[in-house]
């Protein structure tokens, strides 16, 4: 850092003031770590449900599909609470990489390097008047693309492979079809919907990945926290 650069930090923030931001930032730290083993959490009882899932479908060759098809109605819920869980978490995790980058990288290495010349307004806003810093459909969106993704295609792949080899190994097409049948419900009707719910989330996956791609490019001019 230069000579100036330094002379202007030193009169911006006093010693005590620098302990504070110190303190202020390992909160920040805290409160993230904290809310992301919650989003940990929300997973692990989608890969668990999803497990018994498989083991009573799979238990014996008569045993029927529907489980797998039942504990989506469960995996979505998990989805939407860990969404919710994820708004709160980007929020610590925003404040604490604002700190870091605005405050700390300056201090560690020679060059000016201040993204923004005035971040203490931005970040002193955010806790005047907090509030999320992506929708509710960007959080869903983002849990998809890091896990929910995988699982869901687990579970699809699961139900196709129940129905390719249980109680037999499929002759047909008609056969295949007929076994996805649920009551008065026809099977290619349950397979028509599995398709589009499978189909769904990967567009929102692919959708989220290019709007954080956007949103990286405004974080990258320093006027904005999310």
């Amino acid at each position: 850092m230069t000579g100036k650069r330094n002379a202007a930090q030193t009169e911006e923030f006093s010693a005590a003031e620098i302990g504070a931001l110190a303190h202020l930032y390992r909160g920040e730290v805290y409160r993230s770590t904290v809310w992301r083993t919650r989003l940990d959490t929300t997973t692990n009882w989608s890969v668990v449900t999803l497990g018994v899932a498989l083991s009573i479908t799979f238990s014996s060759p008569d045993a029927s599909p529907l489980p797998l098809v039942l504990v989506g109605v469960l995996i979505l819920f998990f989805l939407a609470l860990e969404a919710r869980r994820y708004r709160f978490f980007n929020v610590w995790r925003a404040r604490a990489r604002w700190i870091e980058t605005h405050f700390y990288v300056p201090m560690l290495i020679d060059g000016d390097l201040h993204t923004e010349d005035d971040w203490q307004t931005i970040l002193a806003r955010d806790y005047r008047a907090p509030q999320y810093h992506v929708s509710y459909l960007t959080a869903v969106a983002r849990r998809v693309r890091s896990n929910y993704l995988w699982i869901l295609l687990i579970q699809a792949l699961a139900y196709i492979g129940k129905l390719l080899v249980h109680p037999a190994p499929v002759r047909d097409w008609t056969e295949f079809v007929g076994r996805a049948d649920i009551g008065p419900v026809s099977g290619l009707v349950v397979l028509g919907l599995g398709a589009v719910y499978i189909l769904t989330w990967a567009g929102l996956a692919l959708w989220v990945t290019h709007a954080d791609t956007r949103r990286s490019k405004v974080r990258g001019r320093g006027i904005s926290m999310g």
